[in-house]
C-alpha cells in the first residue's frame, strides 16, 4: 500500500488587497473620530449654556429677593437709629432721605438702566443693621456690592468701591436693559402704577413699586457648528412691599 501525498496550495492575501483593507480602516476611524469630536464640542457647548443658565438664574432669583425685601424694616418700624431702618426702599443721593426727592434721570445719581442701589435689612436674624445692596454692569460683568448702612455716608459712594463679580458675560445692550422700573404715582388724580419715566412728579426712586429685570449672558465659546454665540436670556419682576 502506497502513500500518495498532494500538495495543497494555501492562498493568502495580496499586498494590493491589505492596502485597500487599511485604506477602508483608516477612512473609517477617521470618520469616527470626527464624529467623536465634533460630539465632545457640542457637549462643551451645551455644558457652557447650562452653566451660563443656572448662574444667571441663581442670580436673577437674588436681585428679585432683594428688590421685595427693599424697605424693610421702614422707620416706623425701626428703634430711631438711622442706621437700623430703611430710610427708603431705594437708596440714592444727594437728598434721597430729604421732603424733595430727586427725580429718576434727571437731579441726582439715580436708579439706572444698568445701575440699582437696593435699602433693606436681607439677614434679620443676625441683627437690625440695614445694608445698601448695589447692582451695576461694569463692561460685560454684572457687579454686586454690600455695605451697611451707615447716616453720614451717600450710599452710591460707599458702594463704588466695594464690588465684586455677581455674573460674568452680559451682553445687555442700551436697547436691553437690565433694569426697568415702574412708579407709584400717588400725585395723581387716579393713582395708578406707570412706568416711571412716564410718571411725571411722582418720578422719584422713592416711589419705585416694581423692578422687572432682564439678563442676557453669552457663553464663553461660540456654538460648535454654526460659530455664532450662544445667548442666555431671563427675565423676572421684583416688587416692593413695604411701605417708603
Amino acid at each position: 500500500m502506497s502513500r500518495i501525498r498532494t500538495k495543497t496550495r494555501q492562498q493568502g492575501f495580496t499586498l494590493i488587497e491589505l492596502l485597500t483593507a487599511l485604506g477602508i480602516f483608516l477612512i473609517v476611524c477617521g470618520a469616527a473620530f470626527t464624529l467623536l469630536g465634533s460630539s465632545q464640542q457640542r457637549y462643551r457647548t451645551e455644558s457652557q449654556v447650562l452653566t451660563s443658565f443656572q448662574e444667571a438664574r441663581l442670580a436673577l432669583d437674588q436681585i428679585v429677593r432683594d428688590v421685595n425685601d427693599s424697605g424693610y424694616p421702614p422707620p416706623t418700624y425701626g428703634d430711631g437709629v438711622p442706621a437700623d431702618s430703611a430710610s427708603s426702599p431705594f437708596a440714592w443721593s444727594p437728598g434721597y432721605v430729604t421732603s424733595s426727592r430727586c427725580s429718576i434721570g434727571s437731579s441726582c445719581v439715580t436708579p439706572a438702566d444698568f445701575d440699582l442701589i437696593i435699602e433693606t435689612n436681607p439677614n434679620r436674624q443676625l441683627g437690625n443693621t440695614v445694608q445698601w445692596i448695589r447692582y451695576q454692569l461694569q463692561g460685560t460683568t454684572l457687579s454686586r456690592a454690600v455695605v451697611n448702612k451707615a447716616s453720614s455716608t451717600d450710599p452710591a459712594t460707599a458702594t463704588s468701591g466695594n464690588f465684586v463679580p455677581f455674573v460674568q458675560n452680559v451682553v445687555n445692550s442700551a436697547s436691553q436693559p437690565i433694569f426697568s422700573y415702574t412708579c407709584d404715582t400717588p400725585t395723581a388724580a387716579q393713582p395708578q402704577p406707570k412706568p416711571c419715566s412716564l410718571a411725571g412728579p411722582d418720578n422719584s426712586p422713592s416711589n419705585i413699586r416694581d423692578v422687572a429685570i432682564t439678563l442676557i449672558v453669552a457663553t464663553p465659546l461660540p456654538d460648535a457648528t454654526s460659530g455664532a454665540p450662544r445667548i442666555v436670556r431671563l427675565n423676572g419682576r421684583g416688587r416692593r412691599i413695604n411701605p417708603n
